[in-house]
């Protein structure tokens, strides 16, 4: 199975379905190209994407560009995300965590979010 290793937005990296990967690139190609937002798009996100091979036993070779840049260490955490994975290194995963969910504060704003989602 091929996937898609694409440098996360939060210090991470996200695993993507090969298929969903390349349906994503060609809505982004109809996109205009001279806006400044498609054209960031694609120089910080897209532009670091890099395909692998899940081998008969799961698992996956993480170049180095991609590890370094996730600070992925030797013990790394894959987070399920609907229809992607993210992988982080398992101490900075548990700091995001700590910091987003720590608080009952933070808590009741994770509440509050869902429920505007309607969740």
């Amino acid at each position: 199975m091929r996937v898609f290793l694409v440098p996360g937005l939060d210090e991470c990296i996200e695993l993507h379905p090969w298929a969903e990967w390349i349906e994503f690139e060609n809505q982004l190609a109809l996109k205009p190209q001279f806006n400044p937002a498609v054209r960031k798009i694609q120089r910080l996100y897209v532009s670091g994407a890099m395909d692998a091979e899940v081998d008969k036993l799961g698992r996956i070779l993480i170049p180095q560009p991609l590890r370094e840049r996730a600070k992925l260490g030797r013990e790394v955490l894959w987070a399920g995300m609907t229809k992607r994975i993210e992988l982080w290194d398992r101490e900075r995963f548990q700091a995001v965590t700590d910091r987003d969910l720590g608080t009952p504060e933070a808590q009741e704003e994770l509440k509050k979010a869902l429920s505007e989602l309607g969740m």
